[in-house]
């Protein structure tokens, strides 16, 4: 039976900023598809609370990486927007993330996907702020890139913007989802890459 590995890109979002490791998107995927009779090796995590897009490539381009990966997964943005750094310069760094993972897994773009940046004026934390207009520009320019490429792409914001302020959704930082919301995304995220298994 192959051994599949996945190399999961991304900020607090992929490490499950405020919930115990195995509660994160990344691992709970990991269950759903050894559950479903996959055999997974633990998600290689490449991520940190508060990471631009141009941090996640600095980290990566000194990061020594295994040769390729069945799938490679990206969830980043959040903290450029939060920043208020060029856009231009996203589109830039999401354009190197994405070949970048193209050449991880060998040209296989049903093995990338790319899942849309959560809309942190949902929450408490954002006190009223509405950037929903922003995260909308960011998200723009990750689907472009997934179309162009032809890699898969899964919207995470809508759903989120309906129930991402729900107490139950949220860790004690008033800003960070729970592992409920982390299900919702592994979940999605599961359905995909065990279609293109």
């Amino acid at each position: 039976m192959k051994h599949y590995t996945w190399l999961a890109l991304g900020d607090s979002y992929t490490i499950g900023e405020g919930v115990p490791l195995h509660y994160s998107y990344p691992y709970q995927v990991l269950q759903l598809l050894r559950g479903a009779g996959h055999s997974f090796h633990a998600p290689e995590i490449i991520a940190r609370t508060a990471w631009t897009s141009q941090e996640l490539i600095g980290h990566l381009e000194r990061q020594q990486l295994l040769p390729s990966y069945d799938f490679v997964t990206l969830l980043i943005g959040v903290n450029d927007q939060y920043r208020g750094l060029p856009e231009a310069e996203f589109a830039e760094s999401v354009e190197w993330l994405t070949e970048k993972a193209l050449q991880l897994t060998t040209g296989l773009a049903s093995r990338v996907i790319v899942l849309s940046i959560p809309d942190w004026g949902a929450t408490p934390f954002a006190e009223g702020k509405d950037v929903a207009a922003a995260i909308d520009r960011h998200n723009a320019i990750c689907e472009d890139a997934v179309r162009r490429k032809g890699l898969h792409y899964i919207d995470i914001t809508d759903e989120y913007r309906k129930t991402g302020g729900l107490p139950e959704n949220l860790v004690e930082d008033q800003l960070h989802p729970s592992a409920n919301v982390y299900r919702f995304w592994a979940e999605q995220l599961a359905r995909v890459m065990e279609e293109n298994i």
